[in-house]
């Protein structure tokens, strides 16, 4: 059945309205199964109290969010006291992956502007070369960085053959290589979004202000960026979420002196002598900053002020 809706002479299409719940019933199944009961699950567990010999003791208590936020000395008998050393590993891993993001998108911008630009039949065979280091396991890749990075690594070799370098310069177990292994590992995901909202960029608005006189740096800040601003945000979410929680880059390239919030998480998790309840109030605490960053990005009072520019 179609009908019109009084506006425009628009026409709905009414053809699955009564079938619409069955045909989202397997994707609402896959979303409860596999997404909503494991985090349920790990905020039960968030809520547990841990077992002096490991395991879990299913008596509900706040100690694991007091770990993390508040230290009461060894035997937990002391006055509380801001626990610095979880705080500043959480902030570590916010600043790891903010960094991150910048670099990726002022790498993956340009690269973006580049094979939109391009012939159309060409494009395809671009993005392709993009993703297609990709298609190989994330461990094997982040192992790759480190073989590449290391002091007798391919890298500082051909540095200190051409002469720019006197010694090899150490790059593993530091911020700086953390840094290149999630910038690595999440170009492609600032690259592609941007990308899908450059194809659609209307160049004719770029053409009109260079016509009016504007400089290209005026162009691209108040005509380009706004237009493809939808693109830049999905990909500033889909490298920093991902960089958040990472724990290959900062183990295998960072070492312990640089951990970040994933690794702390997983080590929780690993054997009898893990702290389940922590580690599942840990990554509670993740959840929630992902959540609220995302609810920034999305509210209704920002894409109210976008709508209203457009």
């Amino acid at each position: 059945m179609a009908g019109g809706n009084g506006s425009g002479g628009e026409v709905v299409s009414n053809t699955y309205q009564e079938a619409r719940i069955w045909l989202l019933l397997p994707a609402w199944l896959t979303l409860t199964v596999l997404v909503l009961t494991p985090v349920f699950l790990m905020l039960i567990y968030s809520f547990l109290t841990k077992e002096f010999r490991g395991g879990v003791s299913w008596e509900f208590s706040l100690a694991a969010y007091d770990q993390f936020f508040f230290d009461r000395g060894l035997f937990g008998d002391e006055p509380p006291s801001i626990e610095w050393t979880y705080i500043s590993i959480f902030w570590r891993s916010i600043w790891q992956a903010g960094v991150a993001t910048f670099f990726s998108l002022i790498i993956g911008f340009p690269t973006a502007y580049f094979i939109a630009t391009r012939p159309e039949r060409y494009r395809p065979l671009w993005v392709f070369l993009i993703t297609i280091p990709y298609w190989v396991n994330l461990l094997i890749r982040t192992v790759s960085m480190r073989f590449l990075l290391r002091d007798e690594g391919p890298m500082n070799d051909f540095l200190l053959w051409s002469g720019i370098l006197e010694s090899p310069i150490r790059l593993i177990n530091t911020d700086v290589a953390v840094q290149i292994g999630l910038f690595y590992s999440y170009l492609p995901f600032m690259v592609l979004p941007i990308y899908a909202s450059i194809e659609r960029y209307n160049f004719s608005l770029s053409e009109a202000a260079a016509d009016l006189y504007a400089s290209k740096w005026a162009i691209l800040r108040r005509v380009l960026l706004p237009s493809v601003k939808a693109g830049v945000i999905a990909g500033s979410i889909l490298v920093f979420v991902p960089s958040l929680g990472s724990f290959l880059a900062p183990d295998l390239l960072g070492g312990a002196k640089n951990f970040m919030i994933g690794s702390l998480i997983e080590e929780q998790f690993k054997g009898n002598a893990g702290n389940w309840p922590f580690g599942a109030a840990a990554s509670m605490i993740l959840l929630s900053l992902v959540l609220l960053i995302l609810l920034i990005f999305s509210s209704p009072k920002r894409t109210g002020k976008e709508a209203g520019r457009e």
